[in-house]
């Protein structure tokens, strides 16, 4: 619960649920109150919001981990389609689940990843059998767009695969088969009717140009926000990552086996993506997997039923099944889990010493106390691309990198500040006898103006500041 989008998520589906109208102006701060922002990801927030009505942090808890599980039975239905190898399948899916963990929280793109699994089986059932429940493309789509910008991915995908037919030949290991003329019409009018579709959504046109807008109007995320950074191969999924592809390369050089210009094309695309930007190292995980298992037929011993022992297995499976149960977080448990990363302990201060002023708030802090406290309007959240577009976000970068803070916050009305403990900003005010500190804890601080400082403040200090997903 970690991901700091899932508050104003549920917060956005609760307005929607209770006024039966979606949001199209920012009412969560005071920075850009009023200010145009479409709801993008409407219809994904709705099932997070009943989930939480439900059962609490405990359901959306839940959600998160059901999409995650089927997400993973489409991506191992793809690798047995592939390979018709269960355990290298499986051993495939095991290595795919480490990559997909770069999105493993209460997150809406789970929804698009989801939709890009059904897309690849409806693909591939159409490569292999010459015919294909196409006309599911289009609706697909139309959910697909409503609930998150990676429909692009999936667009992309399928303008992929298609070109990858209109070829015939073979170069070395790699080959490619022609559509025939029926398939290929079927294939473009499925693409065309799909684009249409993407127009039945709430906000239009805005809602189409959104995935643009992010790539090229909202440099600062790409810069600033640390899974839009490329891939680090020093960590241990950036190390998967590697050996993945070096793996994929050799077995080009030394194998045999042919590959299909499609399946190479989209694999290239993949890594690409999830190279370029690492949110995306989840794409990698779900186009890859399957051409991994094919690799893995010649290691994994092939599946024998004949000395398969089915009540073991059940016992096995009942045994697994329980641990997951028992050690299944409580309610208590989560919150405790988010008192460690977002300021519930000033929550009840906040309560009994009602803010009289503007407050600026940690980025990753807003949506969290927006939901909790939905009186204060907070300074900043990470719906980054209306703060982007009205300058909010580089003057807050600004702010928390120490370059002309004071002036910032005088030019912003800012009377309290609620930032971690240890974080440079909160050193530099709570030493600065213009400003008091109200509350102190663990993980948060706040400090309030009593003095009229502006003027000068250090120099920029380099510090990385955004380390939240979103």
């Amino acid at each position: 619960l970690s991901d700091p989008d899932i508050w104003f998520h549920i917060r956005n589906a609760q307005f929607l649920l209770a006024n039966h109208r979606l949001a199209s102006f920012d009412t969560f701060s005071f920075t850009v109150a009023g200010k145009l922002w479409p709801d993008h990801e409407w219809l994904a927030e709705v099932p997070y919001y009943l989930a939480w009505k439900a059962c609490g942090l405990e359901g959306i808890e839940i959600l998160m981990l059901a999409l995650l599980v089927l997400i993973s039975l489409g991506v191992l239905y793809l690798c047995y389609r592939k390979s018709n190898h269960i355990k290298a399948s499986i051993l495939a899916c095991f290595i795919a689940a480490h990559l997909e963990s770069v999105n493993a929280g209460p997150r809406t793109i789970l929804f698009g990843y989801a939709y890009l699994v059904i897309l690849l089986i409806i693909l591939e059932r159409f490569r292999s059998r010459g015919r294909a429940p196409l006309w599911l493309l289009p609706p697909l789509f139309c959910l697909w767009i409503n609930c998150h910008g990676s429909w692009l991915l999936g667009l992309l995908v399928l303008a992929i695969f298609t070109a990858s037919g209109l070829v015939e030949g073979e170069w070395g290991n790699l080959q490619s088969t022609r559509w025939q003329p029926d398939q290929l019409r079927r294939m473009l009018a499925t693409i065309a009717v799909s684009c249409a579709a993407l127009f039945v959504n709430p906000y239009g046109y805005r809602l189409v140009f959104y995935p643009f807008d992010v790539a090229f109007r909202q440099s600062l995320t790409v810069a600033f926000v640390d899974e839009w950074a490329s891939t680090n191969f020093h960590s241990l999924r950036g190390t998967v990552v590697m050996v993945v592809l070096a793996g994929l390369f050799i077995s080009a050089l030394a194998a045999r086996r042919k590959w299909q210009l499609s399946d190479v094309a989209l694999i290239v695309f993949a890594f690409y993506m999830g190279l370029s930007h690492e949110r995306f190292i989840f794409l990698v995980g779900i186009v890859v997997a399957p051409t991994v298992a094919q690799l893995l037929e010649d290691f994994v011993p092939p599946y024998r039923p004949d000395i398969d022992k089915p009540w073991l297995n059940a016992a096995i499976l009942a045994g697994v099944m329980a641990f997951v149960i028992f050690r299944f977080p409580s309610p208590a448990q989560l919150e405790e889990q988010i008192s460690q990363d977002y300021p519930a302990e000033v929550l009840p201060y906040l309560d009994s010493h009602p803010l009289s002023g503007r407050m600026l708030n940690f980025y990753g802090w807003g949506g969290y106390l927006g939901w909790k406290e939905p009186s204060i309007k907070v300074f900043i959240d990470t719906r980054v691309e209306v703060f982007i577009h009205n300058g909010v976000f580089q003057d807050y970068i600004r702010l928390a990198t120490l370059d002309d803070t004071l002036q910032i916050l005088y030019d912003y009305r800012i009377r309290y500040v609620l930032f971690p403990t240890h974080d440079p900003l909160t050193y530099l005010l709570q030493n600065n006898r213009d400003w008091k500190v109200d509350y102190r804890g663990n993980l948060s601080t706040l400090v309030e103006r009593v003095g009229s400082s502006r003027g000068d403040s250090p120099g920029k200090s380099g510090i990385s500041v955004l380390s939240w997903k979103f």
